[in-house]
């Protein structure tokens, strides 16, 4: 098996365990969502708005805030995991929605069939320049793509406590938001607004930031091996690193480095 195969199996297991427990823990999720819905309205497609793809829908949140910015657009709600999509039907009011259970790295889109594409947190998980080469084939010329992802400064808490701990990689680093920009430029995706500004996860103990953590299924992604449970001596030396983040109003922040961007499709590309 592929080192690539074997990622696309591990990011699909995790977020399909991740179904049940995804909605109760993703206020972050939910704020990049109203975030990257903000950026949409003052970056339309040009002409007409009638198919718009989620791409990375999970459990279905961004389905009505799509559906209330394109209240006649049809949407295809597509996620890789099928236990977070068998979910979107119970926590989406939209009428006009196709499930589709596909990878973002080979859409089974035709050409020029999307006038528009969202995907929030979802992109980080692929490869952007096959990701974003897949998005730019779907749309059709003057379409445009709003995307939020994640940057290498992503747990950046996180990473620095367990450097204490041990040698090990406990959190993936995330490209930056040249690396995307780049990438969308090659794939014919020219980026006409962005925003850097980050979003933090909140919690009063670093339990509770980490048990948010795996309840949406990011725990495991990205890591190279097993490890053993932390013995009682390493998670005091954790917390005790941690803790220096505490913030004046008593809670412990996990910082998500976002990346939103509003990406047109050229409108003289004949795709």
């Amino acid at each position: 098996m592929t080192e690539r195969r074997r990622h696309k199996q591990q990011v699909r297991k995790a977020f399909d365990s991740a179904a049940d427990s995804y909605d109760r823990a993703a206020a972050v999720q939910r704020e990049v969502c109203h975030r990257l819905a903000t950026l949409a309205a003052t970056t339309p497609p040009s002409g007409s708005v009638s198919r718009i793809l989620d791409a990375g829908c999970g459990t279905g949140f961004g389905l009505d805030l799509i559906a209330r910015a394109q209240p006649d657009a049809h949407i295809v709600a597509l996620d890789f995991a099928p236990a977070m999509l068998a979910r979107v039907r119970q926590n989406s009011s939209a009428s006009t929605i196709s499930p589709l259970c596909a990878d973002l790295e080979a859409l089974p889109l035709a050409a020029g069939s999307l006038d528009a594409a969202w995907s929030s947190l979802a992109l980080q998980w692929c490869d952007p320049a096959l990701s974003l080469a897949q998005i730019a084939h779907a749309l059709r010329p003057g379409g445009v793509a709003w995307i939020a992802t994640l940057g290498p400064a992503t747990l950046w808490e996180l990473r620095e406590a367990f450097a204490r701990v041990d040698e090990a990689s406990h959190v993936i680093r995330f490209h930056p938001p040249a690396h995307w920009i780049a990438a969308a430029e090659k794939a014919g995706l020219t980026a006409v607004a962005s925003d850097l500004e980050p979003a933090y996860a909140l919690a009063p103990d670093l339990r509770g930031l980490l048990r948010d953590i795996k309840a949406i299924g990011a725990h495991s992604v990205g890591e190279q091996r097993r490890r053993k449970p932390l013995g009682r001596a390493a998670w005091r030396t954790l917390e005790a690193a941690y803790e220096t983040h505490r913030r004046p109003d008593g809670q412990l922040p996990a910082t998500y480095d976002l990346i939103l961007l509003a990406l047109r499709k050229q409108e003289s590309d004949h795709d």
